[in-house]
């Protein structure tokens, strides 16, 4: 799911963590700038934009937003690290992976989905199991959440990456790759996921379905300067959940919507809608505050810290998976108490579900 390798920004992370006390977080401002990538989840962002819903929320709370597209997504969470931007949308792993681990206080505003069947494990051929893919090579983008796929996908089978080869494939590359005689086993997200299985002879053998919740899509922002300025987090908010609620209505607004999301995706509607129907997208905010107050949020985020720092992903410095601290609806927080960089706020949603915004 979203795009490339999350790994590689770790030490840019790390180098830039320092950014956090710059002029460009200072509060009071009145001009601020967020990223997306394309990934069906995250296309209400642009399509709030287009809309003019981003720009009427913000008026709202006297301030401006910018909501920029970008084409790679490991790029973009480096820039919203590197502080050119105040937000970014990430999933759940690449939050504490990259910005949270290299020191870099970060909020999940939003958590608008969860994969439902997004990312799925593929196999050509006579492969028809996970435990098919014993002793066989499997590409992928390597530490990212296709990687954390597999991991659980090899758990259920009573299995271990021991038991495979992993190869590093970008995701501008995994359908190419996937396509040549050599390659039979791929693990991505949509929509390469959609258009590869499609194909002949190809079994999906595991699936997101299997691990509800577990591959989250946020919009993560600068802790600081959330706190600072409000008015950030409840225009965001309120945008979003406009955005989604059009999505929903089922009416020809809603449908130009959707089609424009496919276009700007590069499908169709069908397809597009084929892609929103495996991502568990929580339409109001009462919903979305449910999942993100959810005693299991902890237990989620604890599984996905052990998965990272088995494979170091939490820094050259973390002797354990409770390096990084995250906190929880309740106060509740998992990790190191003094070093808390990621945190599940549900406030702004909860101002949005009360009608408050």
């Amino acid at each position: 799911m979203r795009k490339l390798v999350r790994c590689l920004g770790i030490a840019a992370a790390v180098s830039l963590a320092t950014f956090a006390s710059s002029a460009a977080f200072a509060a009071g401002r009145s001009d601020f700038k967020v990223c997306w990538t394309i990934y069906a989840g995250w296309m209400p962002w642009g399509q709030a934009k287009t809309q003019g819903i981003i720009s009427k929320w913000a008026t709202k709370y006297g301030i401006k937003i910018d909501v920029v597209q970008l084409n790679d997504y490991v790029e973009s969470i480096n820039q919203y690290t590197a502080g050119k931007f105040d937000g970014c949308a990430m999933t759940n792993m690449d939050a504490l992976t990259i910005p949270a681990s290299g020191g870099v206080d970060s909020t999940a505003l939003i958590v608008s989905d969860y994969s439902n069947g997004n990312d799925g494990v593929l196999m050509k051929g006579k492969g028809k199991q996970i435990a098919d893919l014993k002793g066989q090579q499997v590409n992928l983008v390597q530490f990212s959440v296709s990687h954390y796929l597999l991991a659980r996908a090899l758990e259920s089978a009573h299995m271990s990456e021991r038991d495979l080869k992993v190869v590093n494939t970008s995701d501008a590359d995994i359908s190419g790759a996937f396509a040549t005689p050599t390659v039979h086993n791929a693990v991505t997200w949509n929509p390469m996921l959609a258009d590869l299985k499609a194909q002949p002879n190809v079994t999906e053998v595991f699936d997101s379905s299997k691990i509800p919740g577990e591959i989250m899509d946020m919009m993560v922002v600068n802790t600081k300067t959330l706190q600072e300025n409000p008015a950030l987090g409840k225009a965001l908010t309120g945008a979003w959940f406009e955005m989604v609620a059009l999505m929903h209505s089922n009416s020809a607004a809603s449908t130009g919507a959707l089609t424009s999301m496919a276009k700007a995706s590069g499908t169709d509607l069908a397809n597009f809608k084929g892609q929103l129907s495996t991502t568990a997208l929580f339409y109001t905010p009462q919903a979305a505050v449910a999942f993100v107050t959810s005693p299991d949020m902890p237990k989620i985020m604890s599984r996905v810290a052990r998965f990272s720092f088995d494979h170091g992903l939490l820094g050259q410095d973390a002797k354990s998976a409770d390096s990084v601290g995250m906190a929880f609806d309740k106060n509740v927080i998992v990790g190191d108490k003094n070093n808390v960089k990621l945190r599940f706020d549900p406030s702004y949603v909860e101002m949005a579900a009360a009608g408050k915004l």
